[in-house]
């Protein structure tokens, strides 16, 4: 997995094109050390050819021409015929002397450079050597050719190309190594930082990026990302302290005037004005109470320390124990409540929390279907996880809102003439967050569905055997 993400890191990438812009550099420098080295030989070659011909023609010019014929068998009887080439030849081509056969047919024009191959240099060599010579006209019509034998140039010239191309090939692996090792050293505090991130996510502010006490950015980074969690942890830890505080103090006072509107209310014998004003009083109250409840429920779900009452449950009875509950308000609005799916469905999870999602789910679907409708309460268990879907005929959710009703108090413009306060969907949505569930929302066409997904990871280990 880290190599997959090393492979796509932007930094890799980065990392690439420098090391084919270096490349490029590194090949075009040692590109010109090639090039200069080899026309530096070269150069050498074409001198030293040029100071002996330079010679010989003083020899012509001062002694003639059968002297500079015995310069020339005595330069080749001196061990120079490995390497150097002579030939002097008469106005009509014909050799007087040298190690040539015959002029060079590529050799043209009175005097100058140039290169040639000649099947008598080296018969027995696998490859014709590569020859080059100087030549000029001399005064009576002779020519004289002065020339070498470049093949061992060109051999040293391949080693430095060899060598060049070996250097180049080194360094672009080297640099590759060390992209790919600093870009996987990267990728892994990232890795280790989104990590963190995803488990805070999952189970709240508790977790802490780890150092490696190596003191470098990237500890310093996460010493200030965890500063920055104890703050957040610590401001959060405050508000809910407020919460928790406010609605023990507004819970006292509430139910004791509750209490007392009760006692009025039930002592009451003339007065139905009154009395009913009472009775709308002690409702107001109760809802009131209703939402603290709801509120302090919601802020108990997101507590880190409520996975400690996981256990293996069975959603599937959680189901049925819900459909037995409300089977009556259902039958009240003239409807029907079913179940569908497997019969046992086990999951790893908070029984009590579970039971309090699928409940509003399911009073939600019944509030807000129509008459006669019919719900539906569908648990099933797959290979990829466990799921329960609530599906209604009522008129559903427009697609701009589906969000927004999961946020605390948001209730759509229709519902507001329906009793409730909002919460519901926040409660199912605080319990799928712990249980590292997911929301979907579906068109039942009429209605809605709503369907928690429970994927494999969470299930228990007893489901595996599960029949």
């Amino acid at each position: 997995m880290l190599l997959a993400k090393t492979l796509r890191s932007s930094t890799l990438r980065l990392a690439l094109i420098w090391i084919g812009i270096f490349g490029t550099a590194v090949a075009a420098l040692l590109g010109y050390v090639y090039w200069s080295s080899a026309s530096y030989m070269l150069r050498q070659s074409d001198q030293a050819l040029a100071m002996e011909l330079v010679t010989l023609r003083e020899v012509y010019t001062r002694a003639g021409r059968e002297q500079l014929i015995a310069a020339i068998t005595q330069r080749m009887s001196g061990g120079l015929v490995e390497s150097g080439v002579y030939l002097l030849a008469d106005p009509s081509g014909a050799p007087l002397a040298g190690n040539l056969a015959a002029w060079p047919a590529s050799l043209k024009g009175s005097d100058g450079w140039g290169n040639f191959k000649t099947p008598e240099w080296l018969p027995n060599a696998a490859h014709q050597p590569l020859l080059r010579a100087t030549f000029e006209t001399l005064p009576d019509g002779t020519r004289l050719l002065v020339g070498k034998d470049i093949a061992e140039l060109d051999q040293v010239a391949d080693r430095i190309n060899t060598a060049l191309l070996l250097t180049t090939l080194l360094i672009l692996v080297v640099a590759a190594a060390a992209s790919a090792s600093i870009t996987r050293r990267t990728v892994g505090r990232i890795e280790s930082i989104n990590a963190t991130s995803r488990a805070i996510m999952q189970s709240g502010l508790s977790e802490r990026i780890p150092l490696r006490g190596t003191k470098d950015e990237w500890d310093e980074l996460a010493t200030n990302l965890n500063s920055m969690l104890d703050r957040i942890e610590t401001l959060m830890g405050e508000v809910k302290q407020f919460t928790d505080n406010v609605a023990h103090e507004l819970r006292t006072p509430i139910t004791r005037l509750r209490g007392r509107l009760e006692k009025s209310y039930n002592s009451l014998r003339e007065g139905d004005a009154h009395k009913s004003m009472i009775g709308d009083t002690i409702a107001d109250l109760d809802s009131v109470q209703g939402i603290f409840s709801s509120l302090t429920r919601i802020s108990q779900i997101e507590a880190t320390d409520r996975t400690a009452a996981f256990r293996t449950i069975d959603l599937a009875e959680i189901v049925r124990e819900v459909v037995e509950l409300f089977d009556a308000a259902a039958e009240e609005k003239g409807g029907q409540l079913n179940t569908l799916g497997d019969q046992r469905v086990l999951v790893t999870g908070d029984r009590d929390l579970l039971f309090d999602a699928v409940a509003n789910l399911v009073d939600n679907a019944i509030k807000h279907g129509p008459e006669a409708g019919r719900v539906t309460v569908d648990v099933r268990q797959g290979d990829a996880g466990a799921a329960i879907a609530v599906s209604d005929e009522g008129p559903g959710i427009p697609g701009d809102e589906i969000r927004n009703v999961f946020k605390r108090f948001y209730r759509l413009e229709r519902s507001r003439r329906t009793p409730g306060n909002g919460l519901g969907l926040s409660l199912v949505a605080a319990v799928a967050r712990l249980h590292g569930a997911q929301i979907e929302t579906l068109d039942n066409a009429p209605g809605l569905t709503i369907r928690l997904w429970f994927p494999a990871s969470t299930r228990s280990v007893e489901n595996a055997a599960a029949p």
